[in-house]
């Protein structure tokens, strides 16, 4: 008999918001009216979101690609002979060679679109676990080394190196550690975590774990926010089966260390990105900011010492235990090593997920990745890291994509989100909403945050009206300062970054 055509169609978020489970039904229906044997795989997104929903059919050349395909598109691709990789209008040629993705650095993400997601097996065949098999035989000290080797830094925005929160960790006396990954992704513009998630779940299990190995925890806690629901889901399956098949629970794999995780949901508050304001939300408080010292690695989740890592820094480690420090650490430049998931947001032809060593510039991600704008005008303006980060002219898009580059511009890379606005977008406007924002995702905690942003939006408000320009620009700019200096965290912290941005570089905007 015959082998069924094996047919990928992701079961990313993004894929089934646009009808990637319409164009499964489709698919099997067809194949039943034609009589031809297909298998369906439900695969996570391999980021080129623009050509959602992204359909591979396996060939004996490789995986040929077409997209975006639509319910409707299907008796057409099936008359083209798409089951044997033939031609079509949505015929993109064997998927490893469509540009966007075969330039790519794909390491965190290096089996996200290949593997069914929830298939353990498929997760294996790509060397899953071979991290935690090899930390099982590490000390705790020699883990952590390894990881301050690989020069890993946080990739949830605030780049603090990863092996020295470890080592703070490991190094606090305590009867019971934890470790928790904050998923409370909530940056405009980003989505990297939520495809982690969704597309290579294990990976995010066997970071968070090894990381228990390192510093003595025993237990862990993933922050998803509610709006994740395919993610949550995903998750609890992955976990289920990693507790069966001996991968978490008691006596991992047969030996003597003990970890076990579980997922808790966040009501969508921005403010629990923020880690103290996150922990308070996991001991079921109202989600405020808490004033440091003491550090949360010191003093965290339930008064015990906690390892905080976003979801892109836990999903590395493995790669980093399986293949060695210095494997990663050659990817990147200067102090910014390895590689990080650039998503492209906004005003652009091709947005999607991409994942590059550190160093590139912001041109090449709009122009070579993103090719340039949806609407067809000139792209104006680009904000870098979500919310708080700054608005970016043309005149900053060579500067090099790393940590300290950004620093010397005033700006930030975060979490790696890009959102691109053309020509037609008023910087005013903007550096309004930036202040709107804060004003309603503020925990209150703190008089420069909570006070600061409702002043903020009435200044600038004043100043499109031209009501005393010039005393009002300067009563921004002080505003700003007293916002930068006098916040208890990010929040406020980081909100002047696109007001001030926003009126040095295109001032225009405000007179």
């Amino acid at each position: 008999m015959t082998s069924p055509i094996v047919i990928y169609v992701p079961r990313d978020m993004a894929a089934i918001a646009i009808g990637a489970n319409d164009v499964v039904t489709a698919i099997i229906k067809e194949a039943a009216l034609r009589d031809v044997a297909v298998r369906i795989v439900r695969n996570g997104s391999r980021g080129l979101l623009w050509l959602e929903t992204l359909v591979e059919i396996v060939t004996p050349s490789g995986r040929v690609a077409y997209g975006p395909v639509t319910a409707h598109d299907v008796p057409s691709l099936f008359d083209a002979g798409w089951l044997h990789g033939n031609t079509h209008s949505l015929h993109h040629g064997l998927t490893e060679e469509i540009p966007y993705l075969k330039h790519q650095e794909r390491l965190t993400f290096a089996r996200i679109g290949i593997i069914d997601p929830i298939n353990l097996d498929d997760y294996l065949a790509m060397d899953g676990f071979k991290g935690l098999k090899n930390a099982l035989t590490m000390t705790p000290t020699s883990i952590v080394d390894t990881v301050t080797a690989s020069g890993l830094r946080g990739r949830g925005g605030a780049a603090f190196p990863t092996g020295i929160k470890w080592r703070t960790v490991l190094n606090t006396s305590a009867d019971q550690k934890y470790i928790v990954c904050n998923a409370d992704e909530g940056d405009s513009g980003t989505f990297s975590d939520r495809m982690v998630m969704e597309g290579d779940p294990y990976s995010l299990i066997e970071g968070m774990t090894i990381a228990g190995l390192a510093v003595g925890a025993s237990y862990g806690y993933i922050y998803v926010r509610s709006e994740y629901p395919y993610a949550i889901s995903t998750l609890e399956t992955a976990i289920a089966e990693a507790r069966t098949t001996g991968w978490l629970g008691q006596h991992l794999q047969g030996s003597a260390h003990h970890f076990d995780l579980e997922v808790r949901k966040g009501a969508g508050a921005y403010i629990c990105g923020e880690e103290t304001s996150m922990l308070d939300s996991l001991e079921g408080k109202r989600g405020l900011v808490r004033a440091k010292p003491p550090l949360p690695a010191i003093r965290g989740l339930f008064g015990k010492p906690t390892v905080i890592n976003n979801v892109i820094s836990l999903s590395t480690i493995p790669i980093i235990l399986a293949k060695g420090a210095a494997y990663y650490s050659d990817y990147g430049t200067g102090r910014s090593m390895g590689t990080l998931p650039f998503q492209l947001a906004g005003n652009l032809k091709q947005g999607g997920l991409v994942e590059k060593a550190f160093g590139v510039t912001l041109r090449e991600l709009l122009y070579d990745y993103g090719a340039g704008s949806a609407s067809g005008r000139p792209l104006r303006a680009v904000q870098v890291g979500g919310p708080l980060g700054a608005y970016l002219p043309e005149s900053q898009w060579d500067t090099p994509m790393d940590y300290e580059a950004y620093s010397t511009i005033s700006a930030m890379i975060g979490h790696g989100g890009l959102v691109a606005f053309d020509d037609t977008v008023d910087m005013s406007k903007m550096a309004k909403y930036a202040m709107e924002f804060c004003a309603i995702e503020s925990c209150g905690k703190c008089t420069p945050c909570r006070i600061g942003s409702t002043r903020g939006v009435e200044i600038i408000a004043k100043i499109q009206a031209n009501d005393q320009r010039d005393k009002q620009m300067a009563l921004l700019h002080d505003l700003c300062d007293t916002m930068m200096a006098g916040s208890l965290c990010a929040l406020g912290g980081m909100t002047p970054f696109p007001v001030l941005s926003a009126l040095e570089h295109f001032p225009e905007d405000f007179g």
